[in-house]
């Protein structure tokens, strides 16, 4: 990865909403699938971001020379029954940065955070077929099952998701 790329975790998204909307519009738009479909609004966007930090939820981004190029998020159980495990959701990484590390070094940061919180399991999923299914399992990631018309694209197809976990963290 360049060493000039810098993860941070962000508390709060007021001076960064611009490119946290910029980055999730041109992902979404590149046909990643993180739940949303393309052609994304910036209103969609803004909305989206407004309410993603909260107590459960851990925002790390990569910068390159101060600018936003990738995000992930680490979503904390909450259920009683579930204080050891947690979420690995919307890894993005700008598509002009892709292939750099950059989305390895935003999950070695969440399993770092999830080891620090105390988090024994992650789990995750992601569309069949996508690249960041050879970074998952190159990480470590064990596939858990796959379910059929999971996701829907934007012009109807339905496709698969696969769940991955990685125990033992801790």
């Amino acid at each position: 990865m360049n060493a000039d790329v810098k993860i941070v975790q962000l508390t709060s998204i007021e001076s960064h909403l611009n490119e946290l909307c910029d980055l999730l519009v041109q992902v979404v738009d590149d046909g990643a699938s993180i739940g949303f479909l393309p052609p994304m609004k910036q209103s969609e966007a803004i909305d989206y971001w407004g309410s993603a930090i909260n107590p459960d939820v851990i925002l790390f981004v990569a910068k390159l020379q101060g600018e936003i190029v990738g995000s992930v998020q680490l979503h904390l159980s909450s259920k009683q029954n579930g204080g050891h495990r947690a979420e690995i959701a919307k890894l993005m990484t700008h598509t002009g940065y892709r292939r750099n590390g950059i989305g390895r070094s935003l999950m070695l940061e969440a399993e770092k955070r999830a080891k620090q919180e105390g988090r024994t399991l992650l789990v995750l999923d992601t569309r069949e077929g996508d690249p960041s299914n050879s970074l998952y399992t190159s990480l470590g990631y064990i596939q858990a099952g796959r379910i059929p018309d999971y996701a829907k694209s934007a012009n109807g197809e339905f496709h698969p998701t696969i769940f991955y976990y990685k125990n033992k963290i801790g």
